[in-house]
């Protein structure tokens, strides 16, 4: 993506991934149940939006976030449902789930680093904002990341049950976003980790939200709840464009 779509790194930016996960989280299931898609059917059509919102930011003659999050949520839907997939159609140990995502995801993050320090421009798509360059890399990494948090935190509700799970996450990645702030501004492992961790979160939320467990609002009412809030997130807290150090 181009620099000017993509927002700054800082607490506006972790405030409005944490809420966009929980959105993407009611998503993923209101589009597997309530649309009736399934966690297969509903691939291809989410894949196809993802790749608009590509060619549209490219194409765009004015600078604006919401191809960014748009994209974000569109990922984080898909990866909700693919790690429904996984867990609960193909019936895969939670455990060999999280061990294999979390492989791939190291694999991913090493290939980019390998691959950065090949490129005669370093520099080359990164983002003046803090974050990694926004490139293929980046977003195959942002849904592994994606769907390892929701294998995550579906593993953490059923061990402590979702109410538990969800204030335990929460306060873990408060904890990690707190000690960790400087951290994930400035290397991309501390990143990533971070985001596994706001879709681990985002995931034990949103189904605290919706399910019948928790608050049971049901994905009809949570999820343009959620939706509402990360817009009203978005417009009302205004950006800094501060430009910070790209993650090493």
């Amino acid at each position: 993506m181009q620099s000017r779509n993509v927002p700054a790194l800082g607490a506006r930016y972790w405030t409005a991934i944490s809420v966009a996960s929980v959105f993407g989280a009611n998503m993923g299931d209101f589009v597997s149940r309530i649309l009736g898609l399934g966690h297969v059917r509903g691939l291809a059509p989410l894949a196809l939006v993802f790749v608009v919102i590509l060619l549209l930011e490219r194409r765009a003659r004015f600078g604006t976030e919401a191809y960014y999050w748009l994209a974000i949520v569109t990922l984080r839907t898909a990866a909700t449902n693919l790690a429904d997939l996984a867990t609960h159609d193909l019936r895969l140990d939670y455990e060999w789930v999280i061990a294999g995502l979390a492989g791939l995801l190291v694999l991913v993050l090493v290939a980019d680093r390998w691959l950065g320090a090949r490129s005669a421009d370093i520099g080359s798509g990164a983002a003046p904002q803090g974050l990694p360059a926004t490139d293929a890399r980046y977003w195959t990494a942002m849904l592994i990341a994606g769907t390892l948090g929701t294998a995550a935190g579906d593993f953490a509700a059923d061990g402590l049950g979702l109410g538990p799970a969800s204030i335990a996450t929460v306060a873990l990645l408060g904890g990690a976003l707190v000690l960790g702030a400087r951290a994930a501004s400035t290397t991309k492992a501390a990143y990533w980790f971070t985001i596994v961790l706001v879709r681990t979160a985002g995931t034990n939320v949103g189904d605290y939200l919706a399910g019948r467990h928790g608050l049971a609002l049901g994905l009809l009412v949570s999820t343009p709840l959620t939706g509402l809030l990360l817009l009203g997130t978005l417009l009302l807290w205004r950006p800094r464009r501060d430009v910070l150090q790209r993650p090493a």
